[in-house]
């Protein structure tokens, strides 16, 4: 049950945002920039990993079970992957480049000034451009920010998870916009 009676019974962060629509515009309108505007090299599933892996250091289960989902679908790969890639994401074959930008993903979770020049360098050694790394930074800000929304009213979150796998298509087709 959530910290505060939303008048709904809508898991996650569907119940916050139906409960104040006025604030669930800008928010979802940046979810769905960031991860899902075509204007952007890392590709959508990327986006979402990112997200993803900083929701599960953050320990939201909502958000890392959705956009876990969402990672899967988009890169065609079962939810084992993305938890291996949660567990150590150093040990898979995920591109160099996405490990470095988790790295950078890991650092802004425990504050912005925990990234390091070194990490920049080494992203941008590998081939990761300025706005990449704006996205990474701004998509795992962004997420923390989620998380703590979520987890901070103790929002419900369906335990069995492949209610999260179930709606991932229906999610990648609608985007956020319309999120109900």
């Amino acid at each position: 049950m959530a910290h505060i009676d939303l008048k709904n019974d809508l898991p996650g962060i569907r119940g916050l945002m139906e409960y104040r629509p006025e604030t669930a515009a800008p928010l979802n309108g940046l979810a769905e920039i960031l991860l899902r505007s075509d204007d952007n090299s890392l590709s959508r599933g990327e986006r979402e990993l990112i997200g993803t892996y900083v929701s599960y250091l953050n320990d939201c289960f909502f958000c890392q079970n959705v956009h876990g989902a969402l990672a899967g679908h988009y890169l065609q790969c079962d939810i084992d992957q993305i938890d291996a890639i949660k567990a150590n994401f150093n040990t898979t074959d995920l591109s160099a480049k996405m490990k470095v930008l988790l790295s950078i993903a890991a650092s802004v979770q425990q504050g912005g000034k925990n990234v390091t020049a070194g990490q920049i360098e080494q992203a941008k050694t590998i081939g990761a451009s300025d706005k990449e790394i704006h996205d990474t930074v701004l998509i795992s800000a962004a997420f923390c920010m989620f998380n703590r929304y979520v987890d901070g009213l103790a929002t419900g979150s369906p335990q069995d998870r492949q209610f999260y796998l179930n709606r991932a298509p229906q999610r990648a087709e609608d985007g956020y916009l319309l999120l109900r």
